[in-house]
């Protein structure tokens, strides 16, 4: 069954959006259902998932984002700085977000925060985007959602693919978190994902 849009939009409007939706997050959202209906024509839990990790990375803006949220690639290094220098982010060695060799930075970018310059190499070979000549096209939201939807397809995040969790009626939303994230805010993003599910059906 295809989305049907008109409906979905009305449903997401109250849950999980809170009675208001704008028109860059009707867009973003319609960029994504555009891009699953490349792979499937069904509105199933996998792609109410999809959307639920959009609406968590994004903050809720459904539009591709920096690390931190920042308004320029400037403010993201100087964000990210600050909060290494702070002591808080204790899992990172080498700090990916400041410019190699080439002055390019490897930050987070998109509907899902892409970094280190091994995964923008590793999503240039599945999607056909050279992201490792320009990393800012993971900005760009049709490739953004390219990113998201194949890289939760295939597994390129964390090694978890979306077929683990959503298959021949299995739907284990909080386990899917590992898809992009561990278990960071599981329990969060799953909500997410059974309101776009709803939304969807």
């Amino acid at each position: 069954m295809a989305v049907d849009k008109v409906r979905f939009f009305d449903r997401v409007r109250q849950n999980p959006f809170g009675g208001r939706l704008l028109r860059t997050q009707v867009t973003g959202m319609e960029t994504i259902v555009d891009g699953w209906s490349l792979h499937s024509r069904a509105a199933d839990p996998a792609l109410a998932y999809v959307m639920a990790t959009a609406f968590h990375e994004t903050a809720g803006t459904m539009q591709p984002v920096r690390e931190t949220l920042a308004k320029s690639d400037g403010e993201a290094v100087a964000r990210l700085e600050r909060a290494f220098a702070a002591g808080r982010l204790p899992s990172v060695k080498v700090p990916y977000w400041r410019p190699d060799a080439e002055g390019k930075n490897w930050f987070g970018r998109g509907f899902v925060q892409l970094t280190h310059r091994r995964n923008y190499e590793a999503m240039s070979d599945l999607t056909g985007v050279d992201l490792v000549a320009e990393p800012a096209l993971a900005m760009r939201t049709d490739i953004a959602a390219r990113i998201l939807i194949e890289g939760m397809r295939v597994g390129i995040f964390t090694g978890w693919r979306l077929d683990y969790y959503f298959c021949r009626g299995k739907a284990d939303w909080v386990g899917a978190r590992k898809i992009v994230n561990g278990t960071d805010r599981a329990e969060l993003v799953a909500g997410y994902g059974r309101a776009f599910a709803a939304a969807l059906g």
